[in-house]
């Protein structure tokens, strides 16, 4: 009988398959010229997301970034509406009218996504700050890249969220790259985190690619802000495997650095940890990656035989219709 961690441990393992899976799936179909709109991927990154979310009960919430696929698959938004919703589907997550860059589900608490850089920051923090308000004792996690850190919405953020003790975990997304322009030669200090101090909240730097790493990070960080403790910066050092979009053929990064963080992909670290500690055999994980591989297929399929949206129905959800109020 597995113990209860061994079954956290191939829980995370199924969903970070899925990602990945899900992005390979994406990819192949924009080189084939099949899926319309465009991406921006997040191969590499998977522990990042599963680490952080996995904890989350689905009344908190969460926000994204440009990258979202999978932040909003690990916190539960289905790999069915995410896919019709990049076939722009009347059955995708937002109705065909998001795309890539806007995915999520306020059903599971997946605020759809913000692709302004930063945009997602401010808006954790009026979340937060709402969950006060009304007590629900829900916490919000906040994604957003290094490149984010430098935006003015940053500072307001954390400073909002701090004199408030809002429970906000802003966690960043530390890839090395603002698109082509390196860390390096955007920051002064050693890390972002290093910045939680001016604020007065803790902040952590955590191997982003250790999905064990990330989730004990996210735990504390979470029982801190459900107990009234107030926000946490938490600095994920992670790296994309890809470009920053589809146009992106990495020309700005060196074979060997890339070669170095393949070594370090966040799912065959994970397999080499549930292998070396009898958590699970060969067997066993390959008949995982297959049932992901076979739910991929079964959801595009899905996807590409969808309803497309009604012409009618294109002004609708554009605003919020859920309040009759009478102004005075």
């Amino acid at each position: 009988m597995k113990t209860d961690e061994a079954v956290r441990h191939l829980r995370m393992y199924e969903m970070m398959a899925l990602i990945r899976q899900y992005e390979e799936t994406i990819y192949y179909l924009f080189l084939e010229g099949i899926m319309p709109g465009t991406i921006h991927q997040y191969q590499g990154q998977e522990a990042c997301a599963v680490g952080m979310l996995f904890d989350l009960r689905t009344t908190d919430y969460m926000t994204s970034t440009h990258r979202p696929a999978g932040h909003a698959l690990a916190k539960g938004v289905s790999v069915e509406s995410c896919l019709a919703e990049m076939f722009a589907k009347a059955s995708g997550c937002c109705r065909g009218k998001g795309g890539s860059m806007h995915l999520g589900d306020m059903a599971v608490g997946a605020v759809p996504a913000i692709a302004i850089v930063g945009g997602g920051l401010p808006i954790a923090v009026g979340i937060g700050l709402s969950c006060k308000m009304r007590r629900t004792n829900n916490v919000v996690v906040c994604f957003f890249g290094e490149g984010a850190a430098n935006e003015g919405a940053f500072h307001e953020a954390l400073n909002g969220a701090a004199i408030w003790d809002l429970p906000v975990i802003f966690a960043c997304e530390n890839n090395l790259y603002a698109a082509s322009t390196p860390i390096r030669d955007m920051l002064k200090v050693a890390h972002v985190a290093d910045r939680a101090c001016a604020y007065g909240m803790p902040g952590e730097v955590v191997d982003g690619n250790d999905v064990l790493a990330v989730n004990e990070a996210a735990q504390r960080a979470i029982a801190r802000a459900r107990q009234g403790g107030g926000p946490t910066l938490l600095e994920l050092e992670t790296y994309r495997m890809v470009g920053h979009s589809r146009s992106d053929a990495c020309g700005y990064r060196s074979r060997e650095e890339e070669g170095y963080w393949k070594s370090r992909d966040p799912i065959i670290r994970l397999r080499e940890h549930l292998l070396a500690n009898g958590e699970a055999d060969e067997r066993h994980l390959e008949t995982i990656e297959g049932m992901v591989i076979e739910r991929i297929e079964r959801a595009l399929t899905e996807a590409r035989n969808a309803r497309d949206p009604r012409p009618e129905d294109a002004l609708k959800d554009v605003y919020f219709e859920g309040v009759n109020r009478t102004w005075q």
